[in-house]
């Protein structure tokens, strides 16, 4: 099945070939070196040629839902991709260092992938606003993480952690944090004082305790704790419900 095409000055910008029965990445996009957007979406995919790293123009890349089991390092020559990157509804258990050469990517899904770990050089990726790992296999985060200035969204519901690096403190940006149905004994300390985070989710986590300093995160606008077994004083709840945040408990 041939690609949608759509054209931009005369060139093809976008070639989408969402659910088009492909087990292999067509030859026809090597045509196009000069490509924005790529969309692989929903096919049966169990490999990506080294030959990605040829369309450096490239500012979008979707190949999630397929069946990768790796991606090539290559994908870290696309120093173009500043918009989207896919790779989530695989069978990955591992990504390449390579991409940390990825500064200026905003948005990374790896999800619905069983993955171990993210690699060490995901702090290079500066860039990044939104940084989704749902449903994976992940026992910890790398330290380096912390060195994501810019991030607001840190989507991890459906690991097995049970902490935060300390470095997740320098997240200055954060405004949301999803930690949902992870193997966390208590709220993760890093998180004090992060001036931005307005909804935190905890739910069905093995939380038994809520820590005094919760009430003091300025911009709390939600905190959903349902599905804990925690004792909490009512006075710490109504510290923060007086204050205008929504407490689920």
């Amino acid at each position: 099945m041939r690609a949608e095409i759509q054209i931009s000055e005369g060139r093809p910008a976008v070639l989408s070939y969402w659910r088009a029965g492909l087990s292999d990445v067509p030859d026809e996009v090597w045509d196009h070196p000069l490509l924005e957007v790529l969309l692989l979406p929903d096919n049966a995919l169990t490999r990506i040629p080294h030959r990605i790293g040829s369309l450096p123009h490239l500012h979008t890349l979707d190949l999630g839902h397929n069946r990768l089991t790796s991606v090539p390092d290559t994908l870290g020559d696309l120093t173009g991709l500043t918009r989207f990157l896919y790779l989530h509804d695989n069978e990955l258990t591992a990504l390449p260092e390579s991409l940390g050469r990825l500064s200026r990517l905003a948005y990374l899904n790896v999800g619905e992938n069983p993955l171990a770990a993210l690699p060490e050089s995901i702090g290079s990726m500066t860039g990044l606003v939104e940084l989704r790992a749902q449903h994976a296999a992940l026992t910890r985060l790398p330290a380096p993480i912390g060195d994501l200035g810019a991030l607001r969204e840190l989507w991890l519901r459906g690991n097995r952690l049970t902490a935060l690096p300390d470095s997740v403190r320098h997240l200055r940006e954060l405004r949301e944090l999803e930690l949902r149905e992870n193997a966390l004994t208590e709220v993760p300390g890093s998180l004090r004082g992060l001036p931005l985070l307005r909804r935190l989710d905890l739910r069905s986590n093995r939380l038994r305790e809520l820590p005094d300093w919760i009430a003091s995160l300025p911009a709390l606008e939600k905190l959903d704790l349902r599905w804990n077994d925690l004792r909490v004083a009512p006075a710490r709840l109504e510290a923060l419900t007086a204050r205008g945040c929504a407490v689920l408990y």
